[in-house]
């Protein structure tokens, strides 16, 4: 009776340490990871964003100027305002903006003399709750729901208290109603949308009006008791009671000024207070970061673990909103018209193909479906395949990735869309060029297609980086086409999917420029970066042959030319050769600043290149290469992260990467098996399943696999399938601080190639 009693009173304690890790998760996050960043180098190009898992609006303390794609750096110590951002990238700067920014004793406007100082020591950054006491002792809280945000302001006693509202670039309308202390209106600073593009805002403050009036942040006029303004820049501030504490609800919508109101009160109306916003917020942040639970490791990497994992859950942002019924509609960023369903937005898929989608069909398949029929939407409105969704279609960067996208759903058998509609759309994508970015459509597309390769000139920079995406994205739509008994689009893509091969020199083992008349561009030097290349250089974008990684092997004369070429990335000196470029950017200085040779962990090119050593008979030096990069160059800190984090790419990365897999080829139902950083994650999974990953005798010096096995069973293959993990189960791997040289030397171990056997 004694020993039951003690059972259960170990169990039960047991499940309540587990439920209280998974309650204090939020605490590892710190959001201002990657924070430490300006235009010259980069540590994550991020933002302290406070919001829910892919909610269309988030909250934002602001050090930059309006307009600054650069919102908030680390090293500055004055915040101008507390913003509503959609910011997914630096490089773009944001849209949809309006900040509320507290002001005590003299009302002041101007976005510089109102800035006020601060100390980190004085700011809690956690993904659903965030909080910065002034150096002039006003207090500001905010918490987030999916389309609008919670905020507390608490002003120091017997001072004269103001909220400022900017309205931040072009054009805006504020409306101020004393009587329901209410501000309504809109602002429309936007790059990339219809003409009829607006936000709708609005915010219920607490608290009795003692005073209003509007002004205009150019000359920054300010006029007393006026109730409303339209123009540019207008916004509106409001003086409250001397030393009052201020709660504000905010809600936004790109609807309509009903919608606004509407989510208003679906979103907020149920918590009574500013700590029940929070408190829910954190419940909602808890149990997804608690569906992979991390055990095992130093608290330094659960921080980074669990910083990353949030940040590969801010993009793409819901552009969806909810009527009256409860069903989503939403106003076409491509169209500029109301339509029923989902939208997604703020999102370059040349980043995030490769892990961040991924990672979604593992963690949100239900949401990756209605990702995929959005993207099928889109280009109904648009009349393209969204390539860089910002909030409209921008073309930014290269290839065609939204049918990497459609063509990994299908594999893993997420499967929500038409796929002969998807194929559709991507032949149109694959065979013009759009009018937008050279990833509208295909660039050179004509000479890709007769000549197995697109030419190198000034008009077409970045040609041999083109062709790979090509071939890649050509292998993903001969995948869907072919799992889907589509005989015609199968034959048109089976040749093109093959096309990397005609820029492989033999002689120099890199993918190289070719001209209009087959000739090699020369002089030739791989570590000049741009030209035929996009933000890398011939030892970043060789490895680009996701699809057929044992057909590159077979280029380069077999397993040990290629493992040694592999080798020589690290062994390369990290000379930065400006080339095309003429200057030094920013990646140039990451990469060197890392000091691990020509490899670039900083861009995306690189980042699958570690894993391809399983693919050629070494697969201890991928694990020996993970463990490093993520112990070097990732961190919680400001400075967490060797380059632009990405829209989550950055982070998938790791995240991916931490539990001991990899995507190399999306458009496949594999992920490539790397080297666990702890001990034992745990996923919990949306179909109620568990898929465990545990790595007994792990540690800092302990990242070579001795032996593995799923569910009890011996286990060489250096790859594991969606199916594996999504019927549940335990992937158990021994570690050892030494090599295994025999393990998983089969030709089935390797991961897929297409050159090695078709899907």
């Amino acid at each position: 009776m004694k020993k039951a009693l003690f059972l259960i009173v170990f169990l039960s304690c047991a499940i309540s340490i587990l439920n209280a890790q998974q309650r204090d998760l939020v605490k590892y996050v710190n959001t201002r990871q990657g924070t430490n960043s300006k235009y010259e180098f980069s540590y994550g190009n991020t933002y302290p964003a406070t919001a829910l898992p892919f909610g269309m609006n988030t909250w934002t303390p602001q050090t930059g100027k309006n307009g600054d794609g650069w919102k908030y750096q680390y090293f500055v110590h004055t915040i101008r305002g507390f913003q509503q951002s959609h910011q997914c990238s630096s490089w773009v700067n944001d849209y949809a903006v309006f900040s509320l920014m507290p002001v005590s004793g003299k009302l002041v406007v101007n976005e510089d003399e109102r800035a006020a100082s601060f100390s980190h020591d004085n700011e809690i950054a956690q993904p659903g709750y965030y909080k910065v006491k002034l150096d002039n002792n006003i207090t500001t809280e905010i918490s987030p729901t999916e389309r609008g945000a919670h905020l507390r302001f608490t002003f120091p006693h017997s001072k004269s208290t103001y909220i400022v509202l900017d309205g931040y670039t072009k054009m805006s309308m504020v409306k101020i109603d004393p009587d329901h202390k209410k501000i309504t209106g809109y602002v429309n600073n936007c790059r990339w949308a219809p003409s009829n593009f607006k936000n709708y805002f609005v915010i219920v403050f607490d608290k009795p009006f003692k005073g209003y009036g509007t002004w205009e942040n150019k000359h920054n006029q300010i006029t007393p008791d006026s109730l409303f303004a339209e123009g540019e820049g207008r916004g509106a501030y409001i003086k409250f009671k001397d030393g009052e504490t201020v709660q504000a609800r905010v809600a936004s919508s790109y609807i309509s000024p009903e919608q606004a109101e509407l989510t208003l009160q679906t979103e907020l109306g149920k918590y009574k207070s500013f700590d029940e916003t929070h408190a829910a917020a954190d419940k909602v942040w808890n149990t997804l970061l608690g569906r992979m639970l991390a055990e095992g490791g130093t608290e330094e990497q659960k921080a980074t673990f669990y910083s990353c994992l949030y940040h590969a859950n801010l993009f793409s942002h819901q552009f969806f909103e909810y009527n009256k019924d409860g069903k989503p509609y939403y106003f076409s960023p491509y169209d500029g018209k109301v339509h029923d369903g989902y939208m997604y937005t703020d999102n370059g898929f040349w980043d995030t193909f490769r892990a961040q989608f991924p990672l979604n069909t593992i963690i949100h398949p239900a949401m990756e479906g209605r990702y995929a029929q959005a993207l099928l939407d889109a280009q109904q409105q648009c009349g393209w395949l969204p390539a860089w969704s910002f909030p409209a279609e921008t073309g930014g960067m290269l290839g065609n990735h939204s049918i990497s996208i459609l063509a990994d759903a299908w594999v893993k058998g997420i499967r929500t869309f038409d796929p002969k509609k998807a194929l559709e759309a991507y032949y149109h994508e694959a065979t013009n060029k759009g009018p937008w970015g050279s990833a509208n459509g295909r660039p050179g597309w004509k000479e890709y297609f007769a000549d197995g390769y697109v030419p190198y000139s000034a008009k077409t920079q970045g040609a041999t980086a083109w062709t790979l995406e090509f071939a890649y994205d050509d292998f993903c739509a001969y995948q869907l086409a072919k799992q889907t008994g589509n005989k015609f689009y199968e034959n048109v893509f089976a040749r093109q999917m093959y096309n990397y091969k005609n820029l492989f020199d033999p002689k120099t083992r890199f993918m190289r420029a070719k001209d209009e008349a087959g000739n090699w561009i020369e002089p030739f030097d791989p570590m000049d970066w741009g030209g035929p290349y996009t933000e890398g250089n011939a030892w970043h974008w060789t490895w680009s042959v996701f699809h057929d990684t044992q057909g590159l092997i077979d280029l380069m004369g077999g397993n040990k030319n290629f493992t040694a070429k592999l080798d020589s990335v690290f062994t390369e000196p990290g000379t930065i050769k400006v080339g095309g470029y003429g200057t030094v950017i920013h990646e140039m200085t990451e990469m060197a600043a890392f000091n691990m040779g020509q490899y670039a962990q900083g861009n995306e090119p690189i980042h699958h290149m570690i894993y391809l050593y399983n693919y050629a008979g070494e697969p201890w030096k991928a694990q020996q290469h993970i463990r490093e990069v993520m112990d070097k160059m990732y961190n919680a800190t400001e400075n967490g992260y060797p380059g632009d984090e990405d829209e989550g790419q950055m982070s998938s990365w790791y995240v991916l990467s931490a539990a001991g897999i990899y995507s190399v080829c999306p458009g496949t139902d594999q992920y490539v098996i790397g080297s666990p950083a702890f001990n034992k994650i745990t996923i919990t999974l949306e179909n109620g399943n568990k898929f465990t990953i545990e790595a007994n005798n792990n540690s800092k010096t302990n990242v070579y696999i001795q032996s593995a096995t799923l569910n009890g069973k011996p286990y060489t293959h250096h790859w594991i399938t969606q199916a594996d993990i999504m019927n549940g189960g335990v992937l158990h791997f021994e570690m050892g601080d030494k090599p295994n040289f025999q393990r998983g030397l089969n030709a089935d171990d390797k991961p897929f190639s297409l050159s090695k056997r078709v899907l």
